[in-house]
């Protein structure tokens, strides 16, 4: 997604930024020593634009959920990668290294170490899973019209075939794992 969001109003992120970042500085570490922030909703719901503005503003570094799945299958798969790549590794005092999800050759490519640091966030569907590791979990809400547009816009013709696709991916994930019930903040968008 672009830096802009509702209607055209790049202020949405900044300020959300903003009320994220004061409440997270409350957080205590959940991996390690590293304080993990999971900004999580539905495709289309503004979590990259906010995700990008939180960790710049907490100097963190920053994983996307998309550089996790394997595929548009891969929801589930992303989940499991996140939490034994990056938080065990991270809980246990270990180098955290993760592997990218290249879309066009269909496989994982290069390696990937998460910097060292006082935060990490991470972004996407699933993020939020693996709660036990988490400092804080933001929860994203936005009505299914709008996040579509959204995502059509930002992606167009890339995404356009999958929208059905991975929005039953979505459903099937979030009644499995009610993320949005866990959330310690929720945002509309």
């Amino acid at each position: 997604m672009s830096q802009k969001s509702r209607d055209g109003d790049d202020s949405w992120p900044a300020a959300a930024a903003d009320r994220v970042v004061t409440w997270a500085r409350g957080l205590g570490p959940s991996a390690g020593d590293r304080r993990v922030l999971a900004i999580e909703g539905r495709s289309g719901s503004g979590k990259s634009s906010l995700a990008a503005a939180v960790a710049d503003r907490l100097g963190a570094a920053l994983i996307r959920m998309d550089d996790l799945y394997a595929g548009w299958d891969g929801l589930d798969q992303g989940v499991s990668a996140l939490r034994d790549w990056v938080l065990a590794p991270l809980a246990e005092g270990r180098p955290a290294i993760w592997r990218r999800w290249d879309w066009a050759a269909g496989e994982y490519a290069e390696e990937h170490r998460v910097p060292d640091g006082r935060w990490l966030v991470v972004e996407g569907v699933g993020a939020g899973a693996p709660r036990s590791y988490l400092s804080g979990l933001v929860w994203l809400a936005s009505p299914a019209p709008v996040r579509k547009q959204r995502a059509l816009a930002r992606d167009g013709d890339l995404y356009a075939p999958h929208w059905d696709r991975w929005a039953g991916h979505e459903q099937a994930f979030y009644t499995a794992n009610p993320v949005h019930s866990q959330a310690d903040l929720v945002l509309d968008n």
